[in-house]
């Protein structure tokens, strides 16, 4: 199936491959004069970063017509799969990384609760993202512990519109439906935007074959949510900007009527940028972020809260500037409570860190930027010293090399030293109060080539992680236990390295065409020679990622664009108990195998102010044989429709 899609895009990027000479056929892509801040925390556009970025852009995630963060990181990048945990939540493994150790920031900030080691992905909608920027590797000399893995910034919208009301529609089938509404407000020193968002999703069932190997999921479960972001912006003079932002989020899951979940978040933030000449930048930030779980028993009425986890945090930033220089100097302190009736009670962490780092350039040709952070956490007396270097050298005027090294840290999370909780009568998952922090090595080395509208990509890292905190297997503590237990431990080796491609083509004609190939090679997990289990799915070797889209305007009252992705995801065996009920049954291979996924896209632009969006989505009708907790969750072709409208000026 692959094949057959890539020989039908052929003809589609054939032009692009004869035109290499026909210099005015072709633009530069936009986004390579986009101005990325997370690869140094100070902005630089996306062709003269010396730390490769990559880029989502507002244009980009338009054209997915993805919902949430989880719909539109599947759609758009290779290395990158999403699966379900016993209880349906979802857990993220990008090139080999799970969610514990990839960072995921709002603006930078960074966001509370976790359910399976993974944020909520559902609170992350795409309405108020202005772009996304992504770095792989350790990036703990900056951000901290959790960045080990990797950075996801996502940057919110700021209001450029003297008044604009975006009202959105969305539908498919499974009751699934997403209403926006958007507010735009802006003068000489102000700007404020507004977003509520509405989704629905029915539950229904899933058809399995049968004699299935491992245990599958025969019910999805769907859900409700509400969700509400405010950003305020503020510049009383030239040289200071304030900022406020405010939301709230609510989602709620019934799989069983009388006792539904819930899910909230309140989230806030103060923020002052100071810049007293040109060549002196002061940032302070305050950051409160609450995300609780309960349970609504209706015959009750009552609402019980079993989960709250909440974190205070502020950051100081200097910046000075001289030249093509920058010189920055950071420090962060972070309170992190967390109540939870499985870790027995409540605990808190406190956590402080200072960092540094020098952007130089030597000269137009060499780009050095070395840094160095400390972070101390108060439960354990954890404290880490992490250095990074990036290195950027262009040869030529088209051609970036750019050479990295990161030591990477996660310092053990409470849930992980304390947890103690019965999961659904299969095993007692304990924590583990002496768990070392985990430390990482990261290398990669990528170069990057434009010419005109072309760019070609290539990335290739290895990363080695000592400590890896994971959970083993299961075991039994005596023999009055009635269930085995199941730890959270080191892992003392592991390692995974990968190699990342990418070629893209932009025309001014209105065509762009990409294809984006990763290679994962995921090492296993061993304890004093032991093999241990995966908690989830290992990464899949060899993933693909095409997009293509055609983009026109007919005349001032119509234009379209018509959008082709396409995913391919290569066939994986794993290891899994054989009864999760009875694990003196030991394990068995189950096979996932390789899948394809297309998506067929037409936007319809009425005028300025409206926009139909028509979508196909897995066009080919693809269903797995097995609904396993690590195959992806599809049961057919599925039609989309979104309407858009904007009023005002």
């Amino acid at each position: 199936m692959l094949r057959n899609l890539v020989f039908s895009l052929l003809p589609l990027c054939a032009p692009a491959l004869l035109a290499a000479e026909r210099v005015d056929s072709v633009i530069p892509p936009q986004q390579l004069e986009q101005l990325v801040v997370t690869g140094t925390r100070t902005p630089k556009t996306l062709a003269q970063t010396p730390v490769l970025t990559q880029l989502i852009t507002r244009q980009a995630i338009e054209k997915t017509d993805a919902t949430n963060l989880q719909s539109l990181l599947q759609q758009v990048m290779p290395g990158v799969e999403f699966s379900f945990a016993m209880n349906q939540q979802t857990h993220m493994n990008l090139s080999g990384f799970g969610g514990q150790n990839i960072l995921i920031l709002v603006d930078g900030e960074r966001l509370a609760g976790e359910t399976m080691d993974d944020v909520d992905f559902t609170r992350l909608m795409t309405d108020n993202i202005d772009h996304i920027e992504i770095v792989k590797g350790a990036a703990s000399a900056l951000y901290g512990s959790n960045a080990n893995g990797g950075v996801i910034n996502i940057i919110t919208r700021k209001a450029v519109h003297k008044y604009l009301a975006t009202l959105s529609a969305h539908t498919e089938k499974h009751g699934i439906q997403r209403y926006s509404v958007q507010l735009e407000n802006s003068g000489s020193k102000w700007g404020n935007t507004l977003t509520v968002n509405r989704t629905a999703a029915d539950n229904y069932d899933l058809k399995n074959g049968d004699n299935p190997r491992a245990r599958v999921i025969s019910t999805v479960f769907g859900d409700k949510t509400w969700h509400f972001d405010d950003h305020l912006l503020y510049s009383p003079v030239s040289n200071l900007e304030l900022k406020a932002r405010a939301g709230y989020f609510f989602r709620q899951t019934t799989r069983s009527y009388l006792t539904p979940e819930r899910y909230r978040d309140f989230t806030g933030g103060l923020q002052a940028v100071y810049k007293p000449d040109a060549r002196n930048t002061l940032e302070a930030a305050w950051t409160f972020d609450q995300y609780d779980k309960s349970e609504l028993l209706r015959q009750q009425h009552l609402d019980v809260r079993s989960y709250s986890n909440v974190q205070n945090a502020a950051r100081l930033v200097y910046t000075h500037h001289w030249g093509d220089n920058d010189f920055t100097l950071g420090a962060d302190y972070l309170y992190d409570y967390l109540l939870n009736q499985k870790l027995n009670g409540t605990h808190h962490q406190q956590s402080v860190d200072a960092y540094a780092q020098l952007d130089y350039r030597i000269n137009p040709r060499w780009e050095l930027v070395p840094a160095l952070r400390y972070d101390y956490f108060s439960q354990g007396a954890v404290s880490r010293l992490t250095p990074k270097l990036s290195v950027q050298h262009t040869p030529l005027k088209n051609l970036h090399v750019r050479f990295g090294y990161g030591m990477g840290f996660r310092a053990p999370s409470l849930k992980e030293r304390y947890y103690n909780f019965d999961m659904v009568g299969i095993w007692l998952i304990e924590g583990n109060p002496d768990l070392k922090p985990e430390v990482s090595h990261n290398f990669n080395l990528s170069t990057e080539y434009l010419y005109h509208g072309y760019n070609f990509t290539a990335n290739i890292y290895y990363n080695r992680v000592r400590n890896k905190i994971t959970s083993g297997n299961p075991y039994y503590a005596s023999a009055d236990d009635q269930m085995p237990r199941l730890p959270y431990i080191n892992v003392s080796r592991y390692s995974v390295w990968g190699i990342d491609l990418q070629a893209m083509a932009r025309y001014s004609w209105g065509l762009t065409a990409r294809v984006n190939y990763a290679y994962v090679n995921e090492g296993n997990y061993r304890v004093d020679g032991e093999l241990v289990a995966r908690p989830y799915l290992p990464a899949r070797k060899n993933s693909v990622t095409v997009h293509a889209d055609y983009d026109h305007q007919f005349s001032t009252a119509y234009g379209m664009c018509v959008t082709l992705d396409a995913r391919w995801l290569q066939g994986i065996t794993n290891q899994e108990f054989k009864d999760y009920y009875d694990v003196s049954k030991g394990t068995q291979s189950v096979y996932y195998p390789a899948y394809t996924i297309v998506k067929l896209g037409v936007q319809n632009r009425i005028g300025k102010r409206v926009k139909l969006n028509v979508s196909l989505d897995n066009l080919f009708n693809y269903r797995p044989r097995y609904y396993y907790l690590n195959s992806i969750i599809t049961d057919g072709i599925n039609l989309q429709l979104t309407a858009q409208i904007k009023l005002g000026k």
